[in-house]
């Protein structure tokens, strides 16, 4: 009788757990929806923010591999960075490129005399890449080739060369 007795007991106490269990179970899985609902709300609003902060940075060009002429410049660049917290000289070497579209119309203008126009765009290059530290350049290269290429256009007035490519980076 005494096992009978636990037996019933027992039985009566998982039955209390699984009520017990059952009741919690609804009350999170509604706020579990709540914040599931909340999460993606948010999230929705941050990607119509990050598009919309698109809007004032220019649209990239999407030139086929055809209409793309690429310009070498001659030699790797070594430039002088930035000095750091510490106050550390360092320098960056690398190669560069320009990507160029050859249905522009000051591509016909600049195509035969970019070699003469080579220091002026180094020039350029080397002001935008000088003013970050080696930090910097590492955590935001993409940015940093985004600034290089609004220099360049900056400097012939125009958009013909859409892409600027780099190569071979070292730091020291």
């Amino acid at each position: 009788m005494k096992k009978n007795l636990l037996t019933v007991l027992i039985l009566a106490l998982t039955m209390v757990n699984l009520v017990l269990t059952c009741v919690m179970m609804i009350s999170v899985m509604g706020t579990n929806k709540k914040t599931a609902k909340l999460v993606n709300n948010i999230a929705t609003v941050l990607n119509f923010e990050l598009t919309e902060l698109g809007e004032d940075t220019p649209e990239k060009t999407e030139v086929s591999l055809a209409d793309t002429d690429v310009y070498n410049i001659s030699g790797s660049m070594t430039i002088a960075l930035k000095a750091d917290d510490t106050g550390k000289q360092e320098y960056i070497v690398f190669d560069i490129s320009l990507s160029m579209n050859k249905k522009s119309p000051d591509y016909k203008t600049y195509k035969d005399t970019m070699s003469e126009r080579e220091s002026l765009i180094k020039d350029a290059i080397t002001s935008v890449v000088g003013s970050h530290t080696k930090d910097e350049c590492r955590g935001n290269f993409e940015g940093l080739k985004q600034e290089i290429l609004e220099a360049i256009q900056k400097l012939f007035g125009s958009d013909f060369i859409f892409n600027v490519g780099i190569s071979g980076v070292k730091y020291s």
